[in-house]
């Protein structure tokens, strides 16, 4: 095992589309760990050009995606718009 690294983590209100956050927090418990884990080990394997998840863990994403109804991909992310109210 490689030597751990301390860390500082913070607190943070992030907002996140609904859906997007419950396929989230979905995979966070099929991979048992916590949801802000989850979200910096994507952050660090996309910061290097790596793909964050196995094929096994892309269909369980699908299989989320249909349980919630997320029907956006990468290309939504530079054409969503928040409702008001």
């Amino acid at each position: 095992m490689p030597d751990r690294q301390m860390i500082t983590r913070v607190q943070t209100g992030v907002r996140l589309e609904k859906r997007l956050l419950k396929v989230l927090k979905g995979l966070a418990e099929y991979k048992e760990m916590s949801l802000g884990d989850l979200l910096e080990g994507i952050v660090l394997h996309v910061f290097e050009g790596k793909l964050p998840f196995s094929d096994e863990t892309l269909e369980k994403v699908a299989a989320l995606k249909a349980v919630y109804g997320l029907d956006l991909d990468a290309s939504s992310s530079h054409r969503l718009e928040e409702k008001e109210g």
